[in-house]
């Protein structure tokens, strides 16, 4: 029932989501080599979305941490479970409308024969508008800007009334860096194609090794990386860890019997 959870909750969700897609993806265009454009189209609509999903959720948690600190008295008003998620319903469905306008945009320039092909699943031969790799750049750009803003608004704020020597606040500061670096690992997608260009000038006939091991590194590593370092610096998530992991019983998570 705690707003700044179920945040976290889904982001690590998210990040399954992510990490499946991408990893079918690259499975089965590794094994079969080209896929059915429907299929691929489905799996690169998830992908996507969920791609945009985790520095918009990394902001909410920012703003989250920020109420916390700076309005104390006003945190149970305004970061309620409803509102939270309200605000993950909205962020999904921003995320849906980024990629369906490709999709709708292939189905009114694709013939019906398009659809039923088969080809090297990724978005550039799937979604040919071009105008799209224009659309990409600007939404990325405001996107990054966007939540980059709010993270040092945040952190400065909370910097702010760390000084009054708080825990609290100062935690939370490292909270909000934390979400920086996280930050830092989500923008690696936007190098994806760079390094996979690059590589693929270097070494022309390797298509399929290139594109999986630039995705190991640039969209899977990231998003273990990050899950596990924000969850194991919570001493609430070490405390359940610790009685799951090693199968111990503790006081302070065992439920109480009632009379």
């Amino acid at each position: 029932m705690n707003p700044r959870y179920i945040l976290y909750t889904n982001l690590v969700i998210n990040d399954i989501i992510l990490l499946t897609m991408f990893t079918l993806i690259q499975l089965l265009s590794y094994i079969v080599f080209t896929l059915n454009v429907s299929l691929c189209i489905a799996l690169i609509l998830v992908a996507v979305a969920s791609s945009i999903n985790s520095p918009l959720t990394l902001a909410l948690m920012a703003i989250e941490c920020y109420i916390a600190v700076c309005f104390p008295l006003r945190h149970t008003q305004v970061c309620t479970v409803r509102k939270t998620y309200a605000a993950i319903g909205t962020i999904w469905l921003l995320s849906a409308l980024y990629i369906l306008s490709d999709l709708f945009a292939a189905l009114a320039s694709e013939s019906p024969e398009f659809f039923q092909s088969n080809l090297f699943c990724f978005a550039d031969a799937v979604f040919r508008q071009p105008y799209r790799k224009k659309k990409i750049e600007i939404s990325n750009i405001v996107l990054m800007v966007l939540v980059w803003l709010i993270l040092f608004y945040t952190y400065f704020k909370i910097l702010s009334a760390a000084r009054a020597a708080a825990h609290d606040a100062k935690k939370a500061r490292n909270t909000v860096l934390l979400h920086g670096f996280q930050l830092l690992l989500c923008m690696l997608t936007y190098v994806y194609y760079v390094i996979v260009k690059g590589l693929l000038m270097l070494f022309p006939r390797g298509i399929r090794d290139i594109r999986f091991s630039v995705t190991i590194l640039v969209h899977v590593l990231p998003r273990l990386i990050s899950p596990v370092i924000y969850g194991l610096r919570d001493k609430t998530f070490r405390k359940y860890l610790k009685t799951h992991l090693f199968c111990t019983t503790n006081t302070e998570t065992r439920p109480q019997k009632t009379t």
